[in-house]
């Protein structure tokens, strides 16, 4: 097969061209679709997946993975209702609840870094510790008076478009997160350590360090998603983002990102997360309901670890026939 076209038909490719299908479709027979509320809904509400995303997709590439992130919103958003309740100013609870965020992050990493334990096994533990200790905190409560600035910039639009304000924030930490990947030598190393832990350790690449950095920024990550939520949705519950974790793993993976680590782009990864949100919004418009909405996402998530390995598999038994 030509080397052209083995690039043409990547997984990450693959995934591009079917949100250019899906959203070709969609403006051309999904009644509502490409009305500019529904684009900034559609965007507004894929956000909190794209934002844990970014780090989450780097944790995969290095071999791990965190299923706490919507504990660690949720609970970041219970601190931020909570401390709101209790008087303290805005521009002083959101530091702190970033601050909380990189201390679930760093909690998680070290387990994994230092006692050795499985992260997947470790993040399963703590989303059910990070969200039970977000209801001590705020109750049953919902918190809802936030400023109005801070209500309109994340939920608000750019101009008269269908952008949403926080869409710039956003593509800057896109960038920042394309150019640490695919463009410095931290990027590589995570490669290195998703494809062979142990070379990469021969190789001079301090594994637990890199590793522990990861947890960390997907911390703080999930707390700002946290922050964002509440902000967005103009509620702070300790409820908030239940489940956003089966999203954002099915969103990454259905990008290309190998859950073995090691390979995969974060364009595929952004991809993932805006086909997956857009497909929801298309299932909203047509009236799936929300049950059926997660067993299409759980079908995805299945078909995401599938089709890069049956991928592969096609290309081994291509080389070897070639080959004999």
């Amino acid at each position: 097969m030509p080397e052209s076209l083995t690039r043409a038909i990547r997984w990450d490719t693959v995934v591009g061209a079917l949100l250019i299908v899906l959203l070709l479709f969609s403006f051309s027979f999904v009644d509502g679709f490409g009305n500019s509320l529904n684009l900034s809904f559609l965007i507004g509400n894929t956000l909190p997946i794209a934002l844990i995303a970014l780090p989450m997709t780097l944790l995969v590439v290095a071999g791990e993975i965190d299923l706490s992130v919507a504990s660690t919103a949720g609970l970041s958003g219970a601190v931020m209702g909570k401390l709101w309740n209790d008087g303290m100013t805005i521009e002083t609870i959101i530091p702190i609840c970033l601050l909380l965020g990189v201390v679930c992050g760093l909690i998680n990493g070290l387990l994994v870094t230092r006692l050795g334990l499985p992260s997947l096994a470790v993040t399963i533990g703590t989303l059910a510790a990070y969200r039970g200790i977000a209801q001590i905190v705020l109750g049953s409560d919902a918190v809802t008076d936030f400023p109005t600035q801070y209500l309109d910039f994340a939920s608000g639009r750019l101009g008269g478009t269908f952008l949403p304000q926080a869409f710039l924030p956003f593509l800057v930490l896109l960038a920042i997160a394309v150019v640490l990947l695919h463009a410095t030598p931290f990027g590589r190393s995570l490669f290195a350590i998703g494809a062979n832990v142990e070379a990469a350790r021969f190789a001079g690449i301090r594994v637990r360090r890199q590793k522990l950095i990861l947890f960390t920024v997907t911390g703080l990550m999930a707390s700002l998603t946290g922050v964002f939520w509440a902000l967005h949705y103009a509620s702070a519950r300790y409820d908030n983002a239940t489940g956003l974790e089966l999203s954002v793993v099915a969103a990454v993976l259905l990008g290309g990102i190998d859950f073995d680590g090691g390979k995969g782009t974060l364009g595929g990864a952004v991809a993932g997360v805006f086909l997956l949100g857009a497909l929801q919004n298309v299932m909203s418009l047509v009236n799936v309901s929300a049950q059926s909405q997660i067993v299409v996402t759980g079908v995805l998530l299945v078909v995401s670890v599938l089709g890069p390995r049956v991928a592969r598999q096609v290309a081994v038994s291509r080389a070897a026939a070639r080959s004999t």
